[in-house]
Protein backbone atom coordinates (compact mmCIF):
# COMPACT_ATOMS: atom_id res chain seq x y z
CA UNK A 1 0.00 0.00 0.00
CA UNK A 2 2.73 1.82 -0.19
CA UNK A 3 2.08 3.48 -3.57
CA UNK A 4 -0.85 5.24 -2.04
CA UNK A 5 -0.82 9.28 -3.06
CA UNK A 6 -2.35 11.48 0.22
CA UNK A 7 -3.33 14.81 0.50
CA UNK A 8 0.03 15.54 2.14
CA UNK A 9 1.83 14.91 -0.67
CA UNK A 10 3.55 18.10 -2.21
CA UNK A 11 2.26 17.09 -5.72
CA UNK A 12 -1.06 17.49 -4.64
CA UNK A 13 -0.69 21.34 -3.62
CA UNK A 14 1.20 21.81 -6.49
CA UNK A 15 -1.82 21.39 -8.86
CA UNK A 16 -2.86 24.24 -10.30
CA UNK A 17 -5.83 26.01 -10.16
CA UNK A 18 -8.40 27.44 -12.78
CA UNK A 19 -11.28 28.32 -10.54
CA UNK A 20 -14.51 27.91 -12.70
CA UNK A 21 -17.19 29.16 -10.39
CA UNK A 22 -19.61 26.82 -10.22
CA UNK A 23 -21.89 27.85 -7.11
CA UNK A 24 -22.91 25.15 -4.46
CA UNK A 25 -26.35 23.84 -4.30
CA UNK A 26 -28.50 22.04 -1.77
CA UNK A 27 -29.44 18.52 -2.06
CA UNK A 28 -31.68 18.44 0.73
CA UNK A 29 -34.98 18.45 -1.33
CA UNK A 30 -33.87 16.41 -4.03
CA UNK A 31 -36.29 13.35 -4.06
CA UNK A 32 -33.48 11.47 -6.58
CA UNK A 33 -30.76 11.63 -3.25
CA UNK A 34 -30.80 10.25 -0.28
CA UNK A 35 -29.08 12.70 2.38
CA UNK A 36 -28.14 11.42 5.68
CA UNK A 37 -28.03 13.58 8.81
CA UNK A 38 -25.35 12.52 10.81
CA UNK A 39 -23.07 15.24 10.07
CA UNK A 40 -26.23 17.98 9.56
CA UNK A 41 -24.93 21.52 10.72
CA UNK A 42 -27.07 24.90 11.42
CA UNK A 43 -26.07 26.37 8.09
CA UNK A 44 -26.78 22.92 6.27
CA UNK A 45 -22.96 22.63 4.78
CA UNK A 46 -22.92 19.44 4.99
CA UNK A 47 -25.55 18.68 2.15
CA UNK A 48 -23.97 21.23 -0.63
CA UNK A 49 -21.64 20.53 -3.39
CA UNK A 50 -20.70 21.77 -7.08
CA UNK A 51 -23.04 22.10 -9.48
CA UNK A 52 -20.98 19.55 -11.71
CA UNK A 53 -20.91 17.08 -8.71
CA UNK A 54 -23.81 16.80 -8.44
CA UNK A 55 -24.98 15.85 -12.21
CA UNK A 56 -22.17 13.42 -11.98
CA UNK A 57 -23.57 11.93 -8.56
CA UNK A 58 -26.73 11.57 -10.59
CA UNK A 59 -25.31 10.12 -13.35
CA UNK A 60 -23.27 7.40 -11.02
CA UNK A 61 -26.59 6.65 -8.82
CA UNK A 62 -28.20 5.51 -12.36
CA UNK A 63 -25.33 3.00 -13.04
CA UNK A 64 -25.91 1.05 -9.39
CA UNK A 65 -27.93 -1.94 -9.32
CA UNK A 66 -31.82 -2.17 -9.14
CA UNK A 67 -32.74 -1.13 -5.68
CA UNK A 68 -29.47 0.36 -4.63
CA UNK A 69 -29.20 3.36 -4.09
CA UNK A 70 -25.96 5.99 -2.26
CA UNK A 71 -27.30 7.27 1.08
CA UNK A 72 -25.04 10.80 0.92
CA UNK A 73 -23.35 11.73 4.30
CA UNK A 74 -21.15 14.89 3.55
CA UNK A 75 -20.87 17.27 0.93
CA UNK A 76 -19.52 20.51 1.64
CA UNK A 77 -17.09 21.63 4.90
CA UNK A 78 -16.21 24.72 5.99
CA UNK A 79 -12.70 25.66 6.29
CA UNK A 80 -13.03 26.77 9.76
CA UNK A 81 -14.66 23.08 10.03
CA UNK A 82 -11.81 21.15 7.90
CA UNK A 83 -8.82 23.15 9.69
CA UNK A 84 -10.45 22.07 13.61
CA UNK A 85 -11.46 18.52 12.59
CA UNK A 86 -7.07 17.82 11.11
CA UNK A 87 -6.29 19.66 14.39
CA UNK A 88 -7.87 17.50 16.76
CA UNK A 89 -6.70 14.48 14.63
CA UNK A 90 -3.28 15.43 14.39
CA UNK A 91 -3.22 15.95 18.26
CA UNK A 92 -4.11 12.64 18.69
CA UNK A 93 -1.90 11.40 16.70
CA UNK A 94 1.25 13.36 18.56
CA UNK A 95 -0.41 12.01 21.80
CA UNK A 96 0.03 8.08 20.29
CA UNK A 97 3.41 8.96 18.66
CA UNK A 98 5.53 11.21 20.58
CA UNK A 99 9.05 10.46 18.91
CA UNK A 100 7.35 11.07 15.77
CA UNK A 101 8.36 14.40 13.34
CA UNK A 102 5.75 16.93 12.63
CA UNK A 103 6.19 16.01 8.52
CA UNK A 104 5.29 12.51 9.90
CA UNK A 105 2.44 13.67 12.12
CA UNK A 106 0.89 15.86 8.88
CA UNK A 107 1.32 12.27 6.75
CA UNK A 108 -0.39 10.29 9.21
CA UNK A 109 -3.17 12.68 9.74
CA UNK A 110 -3.72 12.97 6.04
CA UNK A 111 -4.69 9.64 5.46
CA UNK A 112 -7.82 10.46 7.21
CA UNK A 113 -8.17 14.12 7.85
CA UNK A 114 -7.23 15.91 4.95
CA UNK A 115 -4.69 19.29 4.99
CA UNK A 116 -7.37 22.45 5.36
CA UNK A 117 -5.40 24.03 2.58
CA UNK A 118 -6.20 21.15 -0.22
CA UNK A 119 -8.92 19.67 1.37
CA UNK A 120 -11.53 18.63 -1.13
CA UNK A 121 -14.38 19.35 0.92
CA UNK A 122 -13.73 22.93 1.36
CA UNK A 123 -13.48 23.25 -2.79
CA UNK A 124 -17.24 21.10 -2.65
CA UNK A 125 -15.55 18.86 -4.61
CA UNK A 126 -16.09 15.91 -2.63
CA UNK A 127 -19.41 13.62 -1.21
CA UNK A 128 -18.96 10.74 1.41
CA UNK A 129 -21.22 8.57 1.12
CA UNK A 130 -22.01 4.96 1.05
CA UNK A 131 -24.72 2.43 -0.55
CA UNK A 132 -28.37 1.57 1.12
CA UNK A 133 -31.69 0.08 0.01
CA UNK A 134 -34.33 2.14 -1.42
CA UNK A 135 -35.71 2.70 2.49
CA UNK A 136 -32.28 4.08 3.37
CA UNK A 137 -30.84 0.80 4.82
CA UNK A 138 -27.33 0.61 4.88
CA UNK A 139 -25.47 -2.60 3.30
CA UNK A 140 -22.33 -3.53 4.83
CA UNK A 141 -19.53 -1.39 3.43
CA UNK A 142 -16.93 -3.33 6.08
CA UNK A 143 -16.73 -0.32 8.44
CA UNK A 144 -18.82 2.23 9.29
CA UNK A 145 -18.35 6.14 7.09
CA UNK A 146 -15.70 8.07 8.84
CA UNK A 147 -14.11 4.62 10.70
CA UNK A 148 -10.47 6.11 11.39
CA UNK A 149 -7.27 3.93 10.42
CA UNK A 150 -6.91 3.31 14.37
CA UNK A 151 -10.35 1.41 15.06
CA UNK A 152 -10.74 -0.28 12.02
CA UNK A 153 -7.35 -1.61 11.61
CA UNK A 154 -6.79 0.05 8.16
CA UNK A 155 -10.08 -1.66 7.10
CA UNK A 156 -11.11 1.99 6.26
CA UNK A 157 -9.05 1.77 3.32
CA UNK A 158 -10.63 0.84 0.07
CA UNK A 159 -9.08 -2.02 -1.42
CA UNK A 160 -8.25 -3.40 2.86
CA UNK A 161 -7.96 -7.13 2.59
CA UNK A 162 -9.43 -7.73 5.95
CA UNK A 163 -12.95 -7.05 5.48
CA UNK A 164 -15.93 -9.66 4.31
CA UNK A 165 -16.50 -10.86 0.73
CA UNK A 166 -20.02 -8.96 0.73
CA UNK A 167 -18.43 -6.17 2.07
CA UNK A 168 -15.86 -6.18 -0.78
CA UNK A 169 -18.52 -6.46 -3.34
CA UNK A 170 -20.50 -3.66 -2.42
CA UNK A 171 -16.92 -1.46 -2.44
CA UNK A 172 -16.59 -2.41 -6.23
CA UNK A 173 -20.57 -1.40 -7.36
CA UNK A 174 -19.56 1.41 -5.69
CA UNK A 175 -16.16 2.05 -7.65
CA UNK A 176 -17.75 1.23 -10.61
CA UNK A 177 -20.04 2.96 -10.73
CA UNK A 178 -18.80 6.54 -9.05
CA UNK A 179 -15.69 6.05 -11.42
CA UNK A 180 -17.67 5.93 -14.89
CA UNK A 181 -19.07 9.35 -13.65
CA UNK A 182 -15.45 10.62 -13.63
CA UNK A 183 -15.01 10.56 -9.73
CA UNK A 184 -11.86 9.61 -7.66
CA UNK A 185 -11.59 7.90 -4.66
CA UNK A 186 -8.99 8.96 -1.38
CA UNK A 187 -8.09 5.27 -0.86
CA UNK A 188 -7.28 5.62 2.64
CA UNK A 189 -11.28 5.73 2.82
CA UNK A 190 -13.54 4.07 0.76
CA UNK A 191 -16.59 6.18 1.10
CA UNK A 192 -14.52 9.80 0.09
CA UNK A 193 -15.02 10.08 -3.72
CA UNK A 194 -14.29 13.94 -5.45
CA UNK A 195 -14.58 15.47 -8.67
CA UNK A 196 -12.91 18.72 -9.56
CA UNK A 197 -10.64 19.18 -6.70
CA UNK A 198 -6.67 19.20 -6.70
CA UNK A 199 -6.36 15.29 -5.42
CA UNK A 200 -8.92 14.68 -8.58
CA UNK A 201 -6.92 16.77 -11.15
CA UNK A 202 -3.92 15.13 -10.20
CA UNK A 203 -4.90 11.37 -10.03
CA UNK A 204 -6.74 12.16 -13.55
CA UNK A 205 -3.93 13.81 -15.41
CA UNK A 206 -6.12 17.00 -15.30
CA UNK A 207 -3.54 20.25 -16.28
CA UNK A 208 -5.65 22.32 -13.08
CA UNK A 209 -8.45 21.43 -10.96
CA UNK A 210 -11.71 23.26 -11.69
CA UNK A 211 -12.36 23.71 -8.10
CA UNK A 212 -10.72 25.62 -4.83
CA UNK A 213 -12.00 27.14 -1.98
CA UNK A 214 -15.55 28.37 -1.91
CA UNK A 215 -17.96 30.52 0.34
CA UNK A 216 -21.67 29.21 1.30
CA UNK A 217 -24.31 31.10 -0.20
CA UNK A 218 -24.29 33.43 2.91
CA UNK A 219 -20.49 34.26 2.90
CA UNK A 220 -19.40 31.26 5.14
CA UNK A 221 -16.30 30.34 4.00
CA UNK A 222 -13.93 31.13 1.74
CA UNK A 223 -14.42 32.70 -1.66
CA UNK A 224 -13.09 30.62 -4.42
CA UNK A 225 -9.76 32.03 -5.25
CA UNK A 226 -6.58 30.22 -5.97
CA UNK A 227 -5.03 29.04 -3.20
Amino acid sequence: MTDIITLSDPRVAAVPLDECTEPLVDIRHMPDLLLDDRKADGLGAYARTRTGVLGRLLQAQRALPARTRFLVVEGYRPPALQRAYFEAYSATLRAAHPEASPARIRELASAYISPPEVAPHVSGGAIDLTLCTMDGTELPLGTEVNATPEESDHACRTDAPNIGATARAHRAVMRRALTSAGFVNYPTEWWHWSYGDRYWALLSGQRAARYGPVALPDGTGTSAAPA
